[in-house]
Formats: structure tokens, C-alpha cells, sequence
């Protein structure tokens, strides 16, 4: 039995689902992400499971405990978890050390084992030397690691981060990402982490849950998701990637409007259904001429734009039938817009999606 259970979860607010019938399984001791555009129901669920909302449907479970349902909603304080906004909502007349005490202060704990427990969590955190300061003598950054270390004080079953990195520059974000997942492996707490940003999702999850329309459109590993998308919406979502819609026309091949697409792996639809073929922009290659004697996985198409972007060279293409294509290719291979190109799929790197 997993540790946190999801099941037939709904939220309906009016006649619009922002939730629809969700089902999760969470092992403890996992991070994962809800990882979705906006609108896609990743921080409802997220206040549903931290209490702050009922269900319209469906149950969560908490250890086999039943902690929410349509009837029934055990309170925030009650469910054993430490929930971070995009805010911090650190106390500005509270020093660092007051802040990271407070929860513990409330549950009347001893002066010496709340001073010992701050102590511990502040020299994990490498929050020891600004104990004294208040939030706004503190960096983005620092004040993100505050409220971690107040949410991580009080030892929660769960921990619960919402866009925790959205206020942050890009730097800074970069920097709290593998610092989340440092803290995640010392801790092990039972983490469900809401973000837009699939780099941050990328980075620090275990499970990654891509989230569209209020429903799951798949869950799996950061690697499973990317090299395996089982879905259009994924596929894109996830990474950026080329999307050719055709008809099969051999058990492995796909006629993408005369460009015709050999696939290493994927599921394809029924032969008078369209197929989608994934290649990712990385995966193509470009060519100034076709080789002689290869008649799939090419195709030619003309620049339509190209931008250097110092690690690689940024792509778009125009194909034949009107479609598009973004590539990313090495910093030497400067085509200039307009060109004749030909592009070149790896069979490999070509996945059949059925939907």
C-alpha cells in the first residue's frame, strides 16, 4: 500500500472540473512533481491534499488513513504536513532563528530542544551565519531557504511546495533546484511538489506526474517521461519536440505527408487512424545535401530563421506541406535563413504516438 493514495480524486468548481478523477499512488520517502501548464490542476490538487479544499469526489489517504472525501476533511493542522508557498510567508519582525522556531514554539516544546532542533536545521540548510538577520536583510534565495528550513523543523509526514522557485532568477533557481533535492536525500521526507518549470521537475523528482485538464496524462521517472512520452501533450510539454502526424503505412513506418518516417519504438494508432511521430529538436540532423540512395527519414525544408545561442544554434524550418520543425544543432553548422536544407530523423529517435 502506498503512503499517500489518490483515488477518483475530484474537484468541480461550477460546472468545471479542475480536478477530474484523479488516481496516485505516492511510496514514502518519494519527491514528486506535479509538473503542468497553468490551469492544469496541479496546485488544486495540491491544496486538496493539503486540506485546504474538499473534495467534490473521490478519497485521499494518508498511511491508510482515511484523511479527506466528499463527506469528510480532516483539518490542515491535524494531517502532519508542512506546506511552502511562492510567497515564503516568512514573519518580517522575526529574525531567522524566530522564523525556523515558531511551529515549534506553538507546540511548546522545550527552550532548549527548540534552540538544539533550529540549531540542526540551520547548518543543514547553510542558514547558521544569518541566524540573526531578518527576511529583508536576506536574498531570494535565502529567504527560499528559510522557509524550508521552518517547514522541515517540525519533521512533517509531508511536505508539500508550491511554485517554490517561481520569485527567483533564473540563477538563483538554478541553484535552489539541486538545493531542494540535496535537502530531499538528507531528509526523506514524503515531498509533492508543484511547479510549471520542467527543468525544476527534471531535477529534482523522483516521479514526475504531467498534469493536463485536471487529469494525469502520465506518470514515470524524469527519464521514463522523456525518452517514453506516451502522449502529443507530453511530448511537447516535456523537452520540446517535433510533432509529424501521418498514417502508418508499414508495421514501423509513417507517412508524414510524403515524408516518410521509420520509428525505433512508440505505439501507433489504427491503419485508418492518424499516427503522431515525437523527434526530439536535439535529435534532428541537417545536411546541405541528401545522400544518395536513402529514400526515409529525410525530407528537405528551407530556414526560416536561425538564432546562435552560444552552446548550440536554435532552428526553424519550413517543410514542403506547410508543417514546421525546430532544431537545435552545433555552434559550426550556420545555415542562413532561407536556405535549402535537408533534415534528417534517426530511426532511433523517431517514437510513434497513438494519441
Amino acid at each position: 500500500m502506498a503512503f499517500v493514495e489518490l483515488s477518483g480524486l475530484t474537484k468541480t468548481y461550477a460546472d468545471q472540473k479542475a480536478v477530474d478523477a484523479v488516481d496516485l499512488a505516492i511510496e514514502k520517502g518519494q519527491l514528486v512533481c506535479l509538473l503542468g501548464p497553468s490551469g492544469c490542476g496541479k496546485t488544486t490538487t495540491l491544496r486538496l491534499i493539503a486540506g485546504f479544499v474538499q473534495p467534490s469526489a473521490g478519497a485521499i489517504k494518508v498511511g491508510g488513513r482515511l484523511v479527506s472525501s466528499a463527506t469528510f476533511s480532516e483539518p490542515p493542522e491535524a494531517r502532519g504536513m508542512s506546506m511552502i508557498f511562492q510567497s515564503y510567508a516568512l514573519w518580517p519582525h522575526m529574525n531567522v532563528q524566530e522564523n525556523v522556531g515558531y511551529g515549534l514554539k506553538l507546540r511548546r516544546l522545550a527552550r532548549n530542544d527548540i534552540n538544539e532542533q533550529v540549531d540542526r536545521i540551520l547548518a543543514a540548510t547553510k542558514l547558521g551565519a544569518l541566524a540573526e538577520r531578518y527576511p529583508s536583510e536576506l536574498s531570494g534565495g535565502q529567504q527560499q531557504r528559510v522557509a524550508l528550513a521552518r517547514a522541515l523543523v517540525v519533521s512533517p509526514e509531508i511536505l508539500l511546495l508550491d511554485e517554490p522557485l517561481s520569485n527567483l532568477d533564473a540563477n538563483l533557481r538554478e541553484e535552489m533546484r539541486f538545493e531542494i533535492r540535496r535537502l530531499h536525500d538528507a531528509f526523506r521526507y514524503t515531498t509533492v511538489y508543484v511547479t510549471h518549470d520542467q527543468t525544476e521537475a527534471m531535477t529534482a523528482a523522483d516521479v514526475i506526474v504531467v498534469m493536463n485538464k485536471g487529469r494525469i496524462e502520465q506518470a514515470g521517472t524524469p527519464e521514463d517521461i522523456y525518452e517514453r512520452p506516451r502522449s502529443q501533450f507530453t511530448a511537447r510539454f516535456i523537452g520540446g519536440a517535433n510533432i509529424f502526424t501521418g498514417k502508418k503505412i508499414a508495421p514501423e513506418a509513417v507517412d508524414c505527408g510524403g515524408f516518410v518516417l521509420r520509428c525505433g519504438s512508440g505505439d501507433y494508432a489504427s491503419d485508418d487512424q492518424e499516427t503522431a511521430v515525437c523527434v526530439r529538436h536535439h535529435s534532428v540532423a541537417l545536411a546541405a545535401k541528401q545522400p544518395q540512395g536513402v529514400e526515409t527519414n529525410w525530407a528537405r525544408a528551407r530556414v526560416v530563421r536561425q538564432v546562435y545561442l552560444g552552446s548550440h544554434r536554435d532552428y526553424l524550418l519550413a517543410m514542403p506541406d506547410g508543417a514546421s520543425a525546430r532544431v537545435t544543432a552545433p555552434i559550426d553548422l550556420n545555415f542562413e535563413s532561407g536556405a535549402e536544407v535537408w533534415l534528417h530523423c534517426p530511426i532511433d529517435s523517431c517514437r510513434a504516438l497513438s494519441n
